[in-house]
């Protein structure tokens, strides 16, 4: 990797084109989407009978952190509270999540796919009467895993 040369025509891709599809909602505008994440949790491990006073270490179990998802807040558009107040006893309606990081012409480069994902934390803007930023909402999505593609 190190010893190969770049090629001139081929750039690395811009961060700020992308979309959201929660459940069966298509191409949702979100400001900011970060999290995606995935992590092995380590095993050390050192046998008995091993002659080196040192762990080996093994991967372990697979984790994944929450994405976080900020917008802005519109006028009668409460679909994120909506779905966060069907939490009940351990029943929430878990739907898949699909970003999708877009090309210059709208078509998909990469595409992360969270599985089973449901809301875990809604936090509202904060209020300022001196302030004149845009009203921003966060929505914190647990999932239970992590799929990467190229499209």
């Amino acid at each position: 990797m190190a010893g190969e040369a770049q090629d001139p025509k081929v750039w690395p891709l811009p961060k700020f084109y992308f979309s959201v599809d929660i459940g069966d909602q298509q191409n949702l505008a979100f400001q900011e989407v970060s999290g995606l994440d995935t992590e092995t949790q380590i095993i050390e491990y050192r046998a008995g009978n091993s002659s080196t006073f040192s762990t080996v270490k093994m991967p372990g179990i697979n984790k994944v952190g929450n994405v976080t998802l900020k917008k802005g807040i519109f006028v009668k558009d409460n679909k994120f509270w909506d779905w966060y107040s069907q939490i009940k006893m351990n029943t929430i309606k878990r739907v898949p999540v699909v970003i999708k990081l877009l090309d210059e012409k709208g078509g998909a480069t990469m595409v992360w796919t969270l599985q089973n994902a449901w809301p875990t934390k809604i936090t509202g803007t904060d209020l300022k009467s001196d302030g004149n930023e845009v009203a921003v909402e966060t929505l914190e999505i647990a999932h239970e895993g992590l799929e990467i593609k190229n499209a």
